[in-house]
């Protein structure tokens, strides 16, 4: 007798468990579709392209990201990524791995961004408007 009321409590705890679990996803998931994003991601909310000079083409970016204490939105792998904040304060671009496999980073002069070269001789330059 003693066996099955253990199981009966044991099934209800974990009835409620489950319940608990369910309703703590449905309001995550509900939270994510209002806007949120999830913590350490990214999108791009803008995106424009302007190619009217020949063999030229200039984008402009903007993307909102929900990153962690300490860090800053960056780019990694030439998409929008959560970064340590002292890269972008100390304008190190090179160290958040901005560019794509195969390609060499390299600071501008000042600073102000980084290239991006590839090994046939294709650039791509990036500049930046971090705010300190």
């Amino acid at each position: 007798m003693q066996s099955g009321k253990g199981m009966k409590n044991l099934s209800a705890s974990g009835g409620a468990s489950l319940c608990c679990l369910l309703l703590l996803w449905v309001i995550y998931s509900h939270l994510l579709r209002e806007g949120q994003l999830a913590v350490g991601t990214c999108e791009i909310v803008m995106l424009n392209r302007d190619s009217s000079v020949p063999r030229r083409t200039i984008d402009r970016q903007t993307a909102r990201c929900a990153c962690r204490r300490g860090q800053i939105a960056g780019t990694t792998r030439a998409r929008p990524a959560c970064v340590d904040a002292r890269i972008v304060r100390g304008r190190q671009w090179c160290e958040m791995a901005p560019c794509l496999e195969g390609e060499v980073c390299g600071l501008l002069f000042n600073r102000s961004g980084w290239t991006c070269t590839k090994g046939s001789g294709r650039i791509k330059t990036v500049t930046s408007r971090a705010t300190d």
